[in-house]
């Protein structure tokens, strides 16, 4: 499916700065500010051009961090999907937050066969939220807001308390399971409680290249991409929510599965032959257990994070010819830093810099590399554009923030504080730290704090290592030079809040800390 007209060079970009007078009059004035908040998925803090990148294209993104502020030092709630999700949702950091791991609730081989998974709803989603805990969408609801979320739920299954319906969205349509992002040419999606089957072939993840083919021919690979297009069809449904509810307050809480591998895009899209120009001939990527191989890794990765792009910049095209624009605040961030399998290659596109980007300092780390993302918000008239701020914030400040834009006055238990002032233009204290910690096996048991300037980190916590690492964020942001003992006041100042931050949690227990 074709969303719109490229330019001479491959790069659809909507008029955005022209949105003042463009504007359709609208039927009802709206007293509160209508809410996109966009969250990307495994996108690195320097892959886009307003952070630096020099190798992709956003021109959508760039622009609309020309229209407002820009934030240097933001942070995620954790450096993998379902539990950063968690904290963006709950307002509370990993420390107290309910879901901390990645947790796929007894996962086997059927959950991974998307024909199984359609018969029987139960091999899908992850740890489910709660009834008991709130989230932004109940609060938007509660301040009058149409809500919905679109894209990549995982927070729990489609037979679950945790099923977005039940946690405060109006509209749900996407992912409700992670493990159905692994292709996105999907057998199906929900639409609230509905599945929606797609008109797709069925290729499981683990398939690799037919015995005999040659790894050289783009032909090879063709089973890699089917008919219905999943990053296509929830656009769609996000710009049909929008036109549907132009007349009330409205959250979109728009999560697309871009641009996390499997490396697929479609493969007539535009970007992908203008990158596949750009960089020339390639090694393929043979692929990896859940990972579909892909003749042009390096093209194929651009082309969607450039997609990705098109559609924020559809949105954007969307709120302007509804008169919607100018009363919407835009929020952009991605749910950790870049990622480092399925062919993705971190450090050719040096997709966190100035930060590291390989394995062990990217996605599923507490370095500034894993958590370190980019935040770009515009809301014209409040946010002076072209703005930036270095304030530290993180995921658990967005809760009290969407609180405060809404006008909601209920008082909600979180760890965060509204960053409106910021936003303003307005003094704001400076945060006194900020707080992590991430008990999941795989990546050996971790905690951070940042406090100033100052990071302490722990790391294969699980071995038994109690250790805290200190570096200065401000000379060296790689995070290469131990400090701990030159410093050990601040290192004890860091250990008091790494022990006071932790709660104890029955679901996933720390045995190191608990």
């Amino acid at each position: 499916m074709r969303l719109g007209k490229a330019s001479s060079f491959g790069f659809l970009m909507m008029p955005i700065a022209l949105a003042a007078n463009s504007c359709a009059v609208q039927e009802k004035e709206q007293t509160k500010p209508n809410i996109i908040f966009i969250l990307a998925d495994d996108l690195g803090y320097a892959e886009l051009g307003a952070y630096g990148q020099q190798k992709i294209k956003t021109p959508n993104i760039d622009q609309l961090a020309s229209q407002g502020i820009r934030f240097t030092d933001f942070y995620c709630g954790s450096p993998v999907c379902a539990p950063s999700r968690g904290v963006l949702l709950t307002g509370k950091h990993s420390g107290h937050a309910y879901v901390r791991n990645n947790d796929e609730m007894g996962a086997t081989k059927k959950n991974w066969d998307f024909r199984e998974v359609i018969t029987d709803p139960r091999l899908e989603g992850q740890r489910p939220i709660p009834d008991t805990i709130v989230t932004v969408g109940e609060l938007m609801q509660q301040a009058g807001y149409r809500t919905a979320c679109v894209g990549k739920w995982g927070l729990g299954g489609p037979l679950t308390e945790g099923h977005p319906n039940k946690q405060g969205f109006d509209l749900f349509y996407g992912d409700m399971c992670q493990r159905q992002g692994h292709n996105y040419y999907n057998l199906h999606l929900w639409k609230n409680d509905q599945q929606v089957l797609l008109d797709n072939e069925y290729t499981p993840v683990w398939t690799s290249l037919d015995k005999g083919s040659d790894p050289l021919d783009p032909a090879s690979y063709k089973k890699y991409t089917s008919k219905e297009y999943a990053p296509d069809l929830m656009l769609d449904e996000s710009l049909r929510f929008i036109e549907q509810n132009k007349a009330n307050p409205f959250f979109l809480y728009f999560a697309p599965i871009l641009p996390h591998a499997p490396l697929q895009v479609p493969a007539d899209s535009e970007f992908l032959s203008y990158y596949q120009e750009q960089f020339g001939d390639e090694e393929p990527y043979l692929g990896q257990k859940g990972y579909f191989p892909n003749r042009t890794p390096h093209a194929t990765y651009a082309a969607m994070v450039s997609y990705l792009d098109m559609q924020v910049g559809k949105l954007i095209d969307k709120l302007t010819k509804e008169g919607l624009y100018e009363n919407t605040v835009i929020m952009f961030t991605s749910d950790n830093g870049p990622t480092f399998n399925g062919g993705t290659d971190s450090p050719f596109f040096d997709s966190a810099k100035p930060f590291k980007s390989e394995w062990g300092w990217g996605k599923g780390f507490l370095r500034e590399g894993g958590i370190r993302v980019p935040l770009i918000v515009s809301w014209p008239g409040v946010v002076a554009p072209g703005s930036e701020t270095n304030s530290p914030f993180a995921f658990w400040d967005v809760m009290p923030t969407l609180n405060e834009i809404a006008g909601l006055q209920t008082e909600t238990e979180t760890d965060g504080t509204s960053f409106l002032p910021t936003l303003k233009g307005e003094t704001q204290c400076e945060k006194e730290f900020l707080y992590w910690e991430f008990p999941m096996k795989a990546y050996g048991g971790q905690q951070a704090v940042r406090m100033g300037d100052w990071k302490g980190y722990r790391s294969q916590m699980n071995d038994g290592n109690l250790t805290t690492q200190l570096f200065n964020l401000k000379t060296d942001p790689q995070e290469q030079q131990d400090l701990a003992s030159e410093h050990p006041e601040i290192v004890a100042q860091i250990e008091k809040i790494m022990k006071q931050e932790h709660e104890r949690s029955e679901v996933h227990p720390f045995p190191a800390i608990d």
